[in-house]
Order: structure tokens, then sequence, then C-alpha cells
């Protein structure tokens, strides 16, 4: 893609603000400077946003009070004002009921943020799983010139001689306690050894994904996605970050510029290469709908369904972020794709220059973590979009996660009509329920949960696990975390709160999921469905008022990105009328 520098020098739009003698500009200029700047600060250069998620209670993000004042170098270095501000940090480990139904009003919250303030541009600091996709909606509606430095996973987990991963090692570990084959005791013990420094979550969990989907969407400077936390590569990634973003303001290189449906192919078959979160499908989504980029459930299958994942990570495959970082990262799974001819080589980046010359002398280091396209992890990657009457709008499933005996299967439904009832019942040992059965859960969706937590993993029943089984069919219309694995069937739409078909299955209903043909299907007669449909009444009431009733009314389906319905669209970066 071919990009045309705006001119240099040109008013910006912080000289709404800073540049003239009025009263008003006095006024903005003068309150500034009881921070200690200097006058010269304000003769024109860029204004330079530094969004940051720091937050104590958002561990992945506990760190970036660091970067963002190396991101403040930078910017001094290049000749930009750096200011930083704080926006509403949405972090996965501790939010109730799930950090998913806080995501848009992050994304309201950095777009306001940048749209009602004199920033020229904007380096975005995120790192827990929703604030990344959180910040690049909200700059996308704007359009301000805009770049993401990711905070960096955290060091491996050791336990034991063994390595753990943050997430997988917790999901793995709980069955084994039901099973039998580990002690509480020894569960406790494996805790501290989880989380060792600070950073986001050390597997190609959807922090990591999203590190990575903004790298490869060209929205985050080469290599930024792997780079551990404490590295002091990290730090000097930020440092670069606040250099390049005041040469994208002098040049106006914008979001539009870089999200095309180019970017997001990229990101789609990276995500099956990287064996990436089915998070992922979400987020991208809302962001294309945020830059008016036609991005559907359909080109995720058909772009990702022959990328093979050749990251070999947990919860797909052995290793963890830091042996990812040592063997090259995400550019040498990006030219692994080019060189495939399956990436768009000329998609624009940050760096004013195409995605192809940035990755053009990369190596890999380590061929066992990233590996040769003939030794893949598996030859069909990506995210699997699964439709029948059972999802009309589509599900999603991880193939590189899942069990290949289980992608084809029939089996008998066990059915929880929500989390609570799930569990309530799952530890009683008079459940019928066996290997070969099929579990189902409702009302986790979008406005079920409401939110759509990560529950779709759901654990399987103590009396089957003592078998020495350790998967079974899942189907929820909820959200998995990225961190974890199995024949997961996710995101079910329409979802059961607003009346899909996933609303009227009953226990002993038999369902049919065959993952290479990409159905789903209930074996209920047309009528029948239709007979229960029409008995059917919402389970889920309207909240009475504040954020959950908002949420309620305007949440859209997993199918398109879950996004607020008034939030579709690019609203610019005009400047708003003076305060005063």
């Amino acid at each position: 893609m071919t990009f045309k520098k705006a001119q240099w020098p040109r008013p910006l739009r912080s000289a709404h603000w800073f540049g003239g003698a009025s009263r008003d500009h006095i006024y903005h200029r003068s309150w500034m400077k009881n921070q200690g700047l200097p006058a010269d600060l304000f003769d024109g250069r860029p204004v330079i946003g530094i969004c940051n998620t720091w937050s104590e209670m958002t561990p992945c993000n506990a760190h970036l009070r660091d970067l963002a004042q190396r991101v403040k170098h930078g910017i001094y270095e290049a000749g930009g004002l750096p200011l930083e501000f704080p926006v509403f940090s949405t972090g996965e480990s501790a939010l109730r009921p799930t950090a998913m139904m806080y995501r848009n009003l992050a994304a309201m919250d950095v777009e306001e943020a940048i749209r009602a303030n004199p920033c020229d541009g904007v380096v975005l600091l995120a790192g827990c799983d929703k604030t990344t996709p959180a910040l690049l909606m909200g700059a996308a509606s704007t359009d301000v010139p805009s770049i993401l430095v990711s905070g960096g996973p955290m060091l491996n987990g050791h336990w034991r001689n063994q390595s753990i991963g943050s997430g997988t090692a917790l999901w793995q570990m709980s069955e084994m306690v039901k099973s039998g084959e580990l002690t509480q005791l020894d569960f406790l013990d494996a805790e501290q050894a989880m989380s060792r420094s600070p950073g986001s979550c050390n597997t190609m969990g959807t922090a990591s994904t999203m590190a990575s989907m903004a790298e490869a969407l060209g929205m985050a400077l080469s290599g930024n996605a792997a780079i551990p936390a404490v590295d002091s590569r990290r730090r000097v990634m930020a440092q670069l970050t606040g250099r390049r973003i005041v040469e994208m303001v002098k040049d106006d290189l914008k979001p539009s510029d870089i999200l095309t449906k180019q970017a997001f192919e990229n990101a789609i078959m990276t995500n099956g290469a990287i064996g990436g979160s089915t998070n992922a499908v979400i987020h991208l989504l809302a962001i294309a709908g945020r830059v008016g980029v036609d991005l559907s459930l359909d080109d995720w299958d058909r772009l990702g369904r022959d990328i093979p994942t050749i990251v070999n990570l947990m919860p797909s495959g052995k290793y963890l972020m830091e042996e990812f970082f040592y063997a090259g990262g995400l550019p040498v799974v990006l030219k692994s794709l080019l060189d495939g001819g399956k990436l768009h080589g000329d998609a624009l980046t940050v760096s004013g220059k195409p995605i192809a010359a940035e990755i053009e002398h990369v190596k890999n280091w380590n061929p066992e973590v990233i590996r040769p396209v003939d030794q893949a992890l598996t030859s069909h990657g990506g995210i699997a979009v699964l439709k029948g009457n059972l999802a009309p709008n589509g599900a999603v499933l991880k193939p590189s996660a899942a069990s290949e005996h289980l992608m084809v299967h029939r089996g008998r439904a066990v059915v929880f009509e929500d989390i609570d009832d799930y569990k309530a019942r799952i530890n009683d040992e008079n459940l019928d329920i066996d290997e070969t059965c099929v579990m189902v859960m409702k009302n986790c969706g979008p406005r079920g949960y409401p939110g759509m937590a990560e529950v779709g993993n759901m654990g399987l029943p103590p009396k089957v696990l003592r078998k020495g089984i350790k998967d079974m069919v899942r189907i929820s219309d909820a959200r998995m975390s990225g961190t974890a694995y199995g024949t997961v069937v996710l995101h079910t739409s329409p979802e059961a709160a607003v009346g899909g078909p996933l609303a009227i299955v009953k226990t002993g209903d038999y369902i049919e999921i065959d993952v290479p043909n990409r159905r789903l299907h209930l074996d209920v007669p047309d009528a029948e469905i239709a007979e229960r449909l029409l008995a059917w009444s919402p389970p889920v009431e309207k909240p009475a008022s504040g954020y959950a009733r908002l949420f309620h009314e305007h949440v859209q389906g997993a199918d398109t990105g879950a996004d607020f319905d008034f939030l579709k669209g690019c609203r610019g970066r005009e400047v708003g009328k003076d305060s005063h």
C-alpha cells in the first residue's frame, strides 16, 4: 500500500487549545504550566497522549507506569510533548461478572478521552486480554494517529522442575484434583509458581494473542508482541514507540490507513499460525466494525482453516512465551506466512513501511518452538466456524486445542440451563453422563451471563475424569480463556438469552458435530424446534439501571463482535466547542 505523508510543519489539533493568544488559549496553557512545563513546549510541536491502562487491580498491567516513562523519553527525544492519562482498566483476572462486559466501556472511555483532549497522537499502553482490543477500538473510532505497545508476558512458571503456563496449568491441575491425580495441597503449592513476574499470561492465551494481533495488523512496531515484561528490551520497545508516534503525527499516519481489509486478513492467518485464542474472533470483528471494514465469521473460516499451526506453545503445544521470544517471536511467524504466500506483504504498518519490509531479514533461532510448515502442530489450525440448526449465525472451535477423535461426534446432550445449574450438578455422582455425551450450557452469552464470561470450557464430571478421560464435547454461547483447551464449541449464535436455538435444547436430545464439514446440528425435527421456540420465554430480566442496563439494551451478538450497536463506525477527531 502506498501512503502519502502529510505536509510538515502544519497546525495540529492541539493548536485549538494551545496555539494562540486569546483568553482561552492562555487559560489552557496556564493550567498546564502548573505541572512545571516550560513555555516552549507549547510551540506547535505534537502533543502525544499516553493512554495508560495501569491498575493494581489489573495485574497484567500493573507495571505500565514504568513503560509510560520510557514512552515519554522517546516522545521528548523526537520533539513531542507527552501527556499521560488514565482510562478504565478491564482486567480479566479480577473483574466480575467478566472483563468482557467492560471492554466496550473501556473503548468508550478511550474514544472520548482522545477526542475531548488536546491529543495529536496517542500511544496505547495495554496488556491484559480486553485492554488491547478496547484501546484499538477507541483509537480507531477517533482516527487520531495511534500506536500500541504491549506490557509483555510474564516469565515462565516453574514448579517441581517443570514449566507451567499461566491459565493452562490452572485448568489442568483443577481437573487433576477432581480426578485424584493431585492433592489440594499440591495445587496450592503450585499457585505461587504460576505467576513469577509482572506481565500478562505466558501462554498463547488471549493477552499474547491480542498483542500478536496488534503486531500482525500493523498497529505495533515489529517484534512488540513477545518481549517479556521484565526484559530490558520491553523498555527499549516503549521508548522507540514514543519516538515513532511523533513522526506518525507529522506524517498524519492514522489507524484508517493501517486497518484495512488486508490487515485484518493478515491477522486472521497469523492467529491460525500461532494457535491463537478464540477470543480474537470477537475482538477483531469489533475493531473492524469501528473502521468500517467488512469482516465476518466467514472470513475467519475462509482464511484460517488451511493455515498450519507452527507455534509450539501452550495450550496447543509445549512451550511458553519466553521461548517464543528467544526463537524470534512473531516476525518469524509472519515471515513463514509470507514465504508461503499467506500474507499480504504490502500491508502498511505504523513504521510507515509495508509489513514485508519489516520482516525481510528475520531468522528462526529455534525450529522446535516455531516449527517449519512441514512439521506443524496441526495442518489445519485457525478457527473453525460451525453452522447448522443449532448455530444459524455460527459458532467457533479451536482445532489446535481440540481432540482429534471428537472432531466428528454424535452424542446425547446433557443440558445445564446456566452457570449456576452447572456448578450445582456437575459433581453429582448420580448425574446421568458419560464421556460420549455432549455437555451443553445455556445463557452465558453477551446478554445471558451478562457479558459473555469465560466459562465455556466446562470442567468434566469427576466420575468421567476418574476413568482417565481428559476431554468431551462441550457447547455453549460463552467464551473460554485463551489459555484453555479441549473440544469446546463457543460463541453459539444467536445466544440462548435472545431466543437462539441453543435455548430449547433438552437433555436427551442428540447433537452432531462435524468439524471437517463445519456442521453443528441438533437432531430434532424442524417442526419440534419451532414449537419449542414458540413456547420459550426470556430467562434474563432487563437490568433496572446503570451500565448493565446500557449493555443489555445495546450489545450485539458474538458473531459480529459483541460491540454496542451505537458504536459501529468511526466518529472522527473533530475538535469540540470550547469549554468557556
